[in-house]
C-alpha cells in the first residue's frame, strides 16, 4: 500500500472549490476571465497552469488575495494534503479592517474551512457580513465583541460561538490582539 497525497490538494483544486462555493458556473468565470470553459476547465483539472495575469485576475473574480492561490509549494510532497506547518499557513482576506486570517486547512476542498485569525488591537469590521454558512469560533487569546442577529456578546479565551446563517459583525475595541479560530462551513475563502 502506497501513501500518496490526496489529488485534491492542487491549484486547480482550490480554484474550483471557490467557484463552486461562491455558486458560479465555468461559463461565468471564463467569459469574466475573456478565456474559454475548456480553459478554465483544464486548469481547475491541473492540466493547464495559469500565467500570474491570469491568477491576478482568477483572484479578482473569485474574491480572495491573489496570496492565496499562490501558496501550494514550499510543504514535503508527502504532507500535501494532510499537514499545514505554522510558519506555512496561506494568507487569506486583506487585512484591511484589522483581520488577519491564515488557512489552517490543507486546502478548500472539503465542507468546511479552518481559519486561524488575528484581531487587532481597536479594529472592527466595517460593514456586517450575512453569509449562507454555519460558523463556529474558538477564542485562544484577548476578547472580542461580537454583534450577532443584533445581539451583542463579549467573549473571551476558552469561549466559543456559533453563527448560523445570521448577520454578524465583529469589533476588538482592547489594548491586546484577539485570536480566534473559525470552523466555516461551507468554505468561502
Amino acid at each position: 500500500m502506497t501513501s500518496q497525497a490526496p489529488q485534491s490538494a492542487t491549484l486547480g483544486a482550490d480554484i474550483r472549490a471557490l467557484r463552486k462555493a461562491r455558486g458560479r458556473t465555468l461559463t461565468d468565470i471564463a467569459g469574466r476571465l475573456d478565456k474559454s470553459v475548456g480553459w478554465l476547465s483544464q486548469v481547475e483539472r491541473d492540466l493547464s497552469e495559469p500565467s500570474i495575469s491570469d491568477l491576478r485576475q482568477l483572484a479578482r473574480c473569485l474574491g480572495v488575495p491573489m496570496s492565496m492561490l499562490f501558496a501550494h509549494s514550499g510543504a514535503p510532497a508527502h504532507e500535501h494534503g494532510y499537514i499545514v506547518r505554522a510558519g506555512s499557513r496561506r494568507p487569506m482576506g486583506s487585512g484591511e479592517e484589522g483581520l488577519i486570517e491564515e488557512l489552517l486547512s490543507p486546502d478548500l476542498t472539503d465542507d468546511f474551512e479552518m481559519v486561524h485569525s488575528t484581531f487587532r488591537p481597536h479594529s472592527k469590521m466595517q460593514q456586517p457580513a450575512d453569509r449562507p454558512t454555519q460558523e463556529v469560533g474558538y477564542m485562544i487569546s484577548g476578547r472580542l465583541d461580537l454583534l450577532i442577529d443584533a445581539k451583542p456578546f463579549t467573549v473571551g479565551p476558552g469561549d466559543s460561538f456559533r453563527i448560523k446563517h445570521q448577520p454578524y459583525q465583529w469589533a476588538n475595541p482592547y489594548d491586546e490582539p484577539a485570536i480566534a479560530v473559525w470552523v466555516i462551513a461551507p468554505p468561502v475563502y
